[in-house]
């Protein structure tokens, strides 16, 4: 896709009194081509986790490597263990995959139809219905544009709010006006099911009656966040490592009080702190001219890497980040909700503040926070890089 790349989001909510989730999402990515799978396995549980995730893994692996949709459903078919009280295998599932051609090609199995929100608005595609081994398929084909969000549920979502706030559950057309009073341009895939996957829970009064799983792919311009934490082992090596962090054509990103008088020197512009603590628990941050956002090191980051874990695991519905001004809340946003492309560029000169072997804090600490933090950022989809000076 010429500029463009597919932004992948998902959030469960696991039923009341289980441990696992009944609903799995699986997602592949090559080069050319996007492809997501969520299944809902019948029932709950140990059960419907088997089912769902061998569905969903099957038909990710299968659609992606080109194979036709008819077979992807007759492998499932043939491979699902039966239930020994029901004497079905059954999961229902819907594939979203997007090419380089930009089309998404979807395919959903008795899962509540997918929602294609453009322009914040919901429009109707065309569907096409496949009978494979008896079952009904419906198929669409879509051309993509720039910010359409293709939004597909388990229904769970459907059932949120029966005998409670609505006598039938929360119907699709409920969902797409939730969701459409709620659009920004800048929504995120994984903001969009959150926006669905709180109010689910809310209706379920926080106990829900089902597993319930939100999932989107969302058609976004690319956006390159490049980040330098960390002064070279080599002086000479300064200019160098600022040029590669201007180099990246996108938003930039400063930790570290050492690294932030360093950039400043390279790039002839004053460092302005700032005394204002947001959080407590997080360093104020500072201004550079030509740097969005400077903030300071190790503390900060290690709070963006307990963020990026919740993020991740579906901890906390609620970004409660989103929208904070300190510099853990607001790396995250740039890196978890605007980045699709992300650069780091660490230093591996040891602060002089740290070389007292008293002190816990060291280059390994913070080049192990950079490596942990970079494997999160690329199972949430990112493209990740690590340069080392």
């Amino acid at each position: 896709m010429n500029g463009l790349t597919a932004e992948v989001g998902y959030v469960s909510l696991i039923k009341k009194g289980e441990e696992l989730c009944g609903d799995r999402v699986e997602t592949v990515r090559f080069e050319d081509s996007t492809t997501l799978v969520l299944a809902d396995g019948l029932g709950s549980g140990v059960k419907a986790n088997i089912l769902s995730t061998l569905t969903s893994k099957i038909i990710a692996t299968m659609m992606a490597s080109g194979m036709p949709v008819e077979e992807c459903v007759r492998t499932v078919t043939r491979t699902l263990p039966i239930c020994k009280v029901r004497k079905v295998a059954y999961s229902t599932f819907t594939v979203m995959q997007v090419n380089h051609q930009d089309e998404m090609t979807l395919l959903q199995f008795d899962n509540p139809s997918v929602i294609l929100l453009r322009g914040g608005v919901s429009i109707h595609y065309p569907q096409e219905e496949l009978v494979i081994d008896g079952k009904k398929v419906i198929k669409s084909v879509v051309k993509v544009k720039p910010n359409d969000i293709f939004l597909t549920m388990s229904d769970g979502a459907l059932y949120a709010g029966v005998g409670k706030m609505y006598n039938y559950g929360w119907q699709r057309d409920n969902i797409i006006d939730y969701l459409e009073a709620r659009y920004e341009p800048d929504l995120s895939a994984k903001m969009a099911c959150t926006i669905i996957a709180e109010e689910c829970d809310r209706l379920y009064d926080h106990a829900p009656g089902d597993d319930t799983t939100v999932a989107a792919i969302r058609i976004r311009p690319r956006q390159t966040v490049s980040l330098m934490i960390g002064p070279p082992e080599h002086p000479e090596d300064d200019q160098k490592a600022v040029e590669e962090l201007l180099d990246g054509g996108g938003k930039t990103i400063v930790c570290g009080g050492t690294t932030s008088n360093l950039v400043a020197r390279v790039l002839d512009k004053p460092l302005i702190p700032t005394i204002e603590y947001f959080d407590p628990e997080i360093p104020p941050t500072a201004k550079i001219q030509g740097i969005d956002l400077v903030t300071e090191g190790v503390i900060t980051i290690g709070h963006v890497l307990k963020l990026a874990k919740g993020y991740l695991e579906n901890e906390d519905l609620s970004t409660a980040w989103a929208g904070e001004k300190d510099g853990a809340s607001r790396i995250a946003q740039l890196l978890f909700e605007e980045a699709t492309e992300i650069r780091f560029i660490v230093g591996r000169a040891i602060n002089p503040a740290h070389q007292n072997p008293d002190l816990p804090i060291s280059i390994v600490i913070k080049m192990g926070l950079i490596d942990e933090l970079a494997e999160i950022l690329r199972k949430m989809g990112k493209q990740v890089t690590v340069s080392y000076y």
